[in-house]
């Protein structure tokens, strides 16, 4: 590829992570719409599964999609995975009843598994052979990652309130399009001409072992209560759905995440890593929401406008540091930078009261970016450079899995947490409708028992500062006139 296609290229990528993280957050906004047209008077109690099939979904994927990157090429898989997006977007506008509409949900969430993971390992293939390392791609990704997470809900309030609920789907198409048509144009990514063998019992228990979980975090405490049967029994069928899983990966002939990459400290730890930083990242921002309209009153859509200066400070700092690692720097130091800030900014968070001023909330917004810009991008850098090359899709991927994964678990964690230490006035789901001295009395309490939380997501990122130091230190190379350095192998163990 010229050097002209690989920056159209990377843009293409860009575009594509803005579909990926606007359509997390997006439908958020637009539920009351949507019930009010398709189920006026039960489309209420089925709403958590547009969340859940389009999160299930993708989850269930991308384990699959890695392996594929592997066999097939990231190019092809790259560009099926848009296509099926595109086609759940469009079955999702044209959704007739809320059944349709959490099917369609289901088939997008099958694409959107590698919109996010399979973009990553197309832009490690876009970087020039040979070349010094570039840190402007995790920059860039950092600024649009953070913006849309700020700003999808906003937008989805904006569509439904002056269009119409279909069209944050429908949106996606044009632009979807484009990247298709352009991305099948611009592309030219190695291909891999020896036949491989896909691990497709593999791929399936790792479905069924992704879907059981989350199943049980989202359901667990809430619909069910954590010893009814239904909740056991998710348990037990995650459990051995992931000692069947590690065994196949055992005794396949090319298993579909290997074990092997497990030797290799810069991947080991940074999975271990990136799945805490998701249960770090839905913890601050879910519950700061949840405070900005439980315990101050402000509306949804104004509430994720306060997710700006972290998006701000993830953007800012993921240039910032892109370029120190041009220089040379590390991205060891930036991981664990990364995980002492925002372990910093839980504790500031752990201080929140019902009347702390909406700037210092802010401005502890801004320091959660500028900790997670630092964690997000060069976690990846560091796996993708550590992964051997013949695996660099199972490794994009499997830290994208981790990621969910820790979400999930963490949010799980934290939300059973506050249930158990609210000692207020009724229960949690009942706040909205207290009025008086007993809102008051309430709020208080929501917010001491989400202080804790907080605390708690302290103690998660210190965790992470933990297993940052455990990371390789970079090994020193010659300088320059002192004759060539030995050759290393790329694969630390």
């Amino acid at each position: 590829m010229t050097g002209t296609q690989r920056k159209i290229g990377m843009f293409v990528c860009l575009v594509t992570i803005v579909l990926a993280v606007l359509d997390m957050q997006i439908v958020s906004a637009a539920t009351v719409p949507i019930v009010r047209d398709l189920d006026p008077h039960h489309g209420i109690d089925r709403i958590p599964w547009l969340i859940s099939a389009f999160s299930l979904a993708s989850a269930a994927m991308l384990p699959l999609y890695g392996r594929l990157c592997d066999v097939l090429g990231a190019k092809r898989v790259f560009l099926g995975a848009i296509g099926t997006f595109l086609l759940g977007s469009a079955l999702c506008g044209a959704a007739q009843s809320i059944g349709q509409l959490i099917a369609a949900r289901a088939v997008q969430g099958l694409g959107a598994g590698g919109l996010m993971s399979v973009t990553m390992v197309v832009m490690a293939h876009l970087k020039e052979p040979g070349a010094k390392k570039d840190g402007k791609g995790a920059g860039m990704g950092g600024i649009v990652s953070g913006g849309g997470m700020a700003i999808g809900p906003w937008i989805g309030g904006v569509l439904s309130d002056h269009a119409s609920w279909r069209w944050i789907f429908y949106v996606n198409l044009p632009l979807g399009l484009a990247v298709l048509t352009v991305g099948a144009l611009v592309l030219k990514l190695p291909r891999h001409t020896r036949s491989h063998s896909i691990d497709f019992p593999g791929a399936a228990l790792a479905a069924v072992f992704s879907t059981a979980l989350l199943l049980v975090t989202q359901w667990g405490g809430k619909q069910y209560a954590w010893s009814s049967p239904r909740i056991l029994g998710l348990t037990l069928a995650a459990a051995a759905a992931l000692g069947l899983f590690l065994w196949r990966q055992v005794t396949a002939a090319e298993p579909i995440l290997p074990l092997s990459m497990f030797r290799v400290p810069e991947l080991r730890w940074g999975f271990a890593i990136q799945g805490l930083v998701g249960a770090g990242m839905a913890g601050a921002m879910y519950y700061v929401l949840v405070y900005l309209q439980v315990a101050r009153g402000i509306a949804s859509s104004s509430a994720g406008l306060y997710l700006l200066p972290m998006a701000a400070g993830m953007g800012v700092v993921g240039v910032v540091v892109g370029r120190l690692t041009e220089r040379g720097r590390p991205e060891r130091t930036f991981v664990i930078g990364g995980a002492a800030v925002t372990a910093t900014a839980f504790l500031l968070l752990s201080t929140t009261g019902t009347g702390t001023s909406l700037w210092v909330i802010r401005a502890e917004l801004l320091l959660f970016g500028i900790g997670f810009g630092q964690l997000v991008g060069q976690l990846i850098q560091l796996v993708q450079e550590a992964a051997p090359h013949h695996q660099l899709g199972v490794a994009t991927t499997g830290i994208r899995f981790f990621q969910t994964l820790g979400t999930a678990l963490g949010a799980a964690l934290f939300g059973t947490l506050l249930s158990r230490l609210y000692d207020g006035p009724g229960d949690i789901g009942a706040l909205a409708a207290l009025r008086g001295p007993a809102r008051a009395a309430a709020v208080s309490a929501y917010v001491d028992a989400m202080d804790a939380v907080f605390l708690c997501g302290a103690g998660v990122m210190a965790l992470c500062v933990a297993l940052a130091l455990l990371l390789p230190k970079p090994r020193p190379t010659e300088a320059p006139g002192n004759g060539p350095s030995p050759a290393v192998d790329p694969v630390r163990v």
